[in-house]
């Protein structure tokens, strides 16, 4: 896929900020399970998404991760530049959840573009309310919604990237998404299964009855 099918506003460029950004980008490819950014230290450049899927977590002083969002094709990856948010440090670490294949834009790259171009300016903006408001979802997600409401979302949600009522994941998986124990997951799932809501086999999840799901998650 080339960069101007890829970059969400690129018939809103002008023909010099089209040029500085074919001229600058380039193609990465990288395998599942890569790092591609581990704090506010790290500055690498905005990552534009051709293929593949990546997961912005946090870890707590104890070890633990919590998923705060996914990004997939079209979507741009702002953290990796964080160095372009004056007065903002987020320590966000990214991986590759799928095999991807991004474009790469420099961050001294799109710095010269925000401080030119009101419409790269006004399009990053955007990207940092959206993320802040998943942020907030989030935080309003663990503090007020119950595990089990919280666990039957991200059931759904994983079902409907995946297209597919079959689950390829693992316990551990699930807990570091959510953040919480791997055992407090185990036992809600034993619970779904008792409740004919899904079938447990190991490093899978068949989901067996989408509505109850879907009722408990609200």
């Amino acid at each position: 896929m080339d960069f101007e099918d890829t970059f969400p506003i690129w018939d809103k460029l002008n023909d010099q900020e089209r040029e500085l950004l074919k001229k600058n980008a380039s193609k990465r490819n990288f395998s599942k399970g890569t790092l591609l950014n581990t704090g506010s230290s790290d500055c690498l450049g905005l990552f534009v998404i051709c293929t593949g899927q990546l997961r912005a977590f946090i870890i707590s002083e104890e070890g633990k991760e919590i998923t705060i969002y996914r990004l997939s094709e079209r979507d741009i990856c702002l953290f990796s530049a964080s160095c372009l948010m004056r007065n903002i440090q987020f320590e966000i670490t990214i991986e590759t959840e799928k095999d991807s294949e991004l474009w790469l834009i420099p961050s001294d790259v799109y710095k010269k573009l925000m401080d030119s171009s009101l419409t790269v300016s006004n399009y990053t903006n955007q990207i940092m309310a959206s993320r802040f408001s998943e942020v907030i979802w989030l935080m309003e997600q663990i503090m007020w919604k119950s595990f089990d409401r919280r666990l039957a979302s991200f059931l759904l949600e994983e079902s409907n990237l995946d297209d597919s009522d079959l689950l390829k994941i693992t316990h551990d998986k699930i807990a570091a998404h959510m953040g919480t124990a791997r055992e407090v997951v185990t036992r809600m799932l034993h619970y779904f299964q008792s409740e004919g809501m899904v079938s447990l086999t190991r490093g899978t999840i068949q989901l067996t009855d989408r509505q109850r799901l879907l009722d408990l998650a609200g």
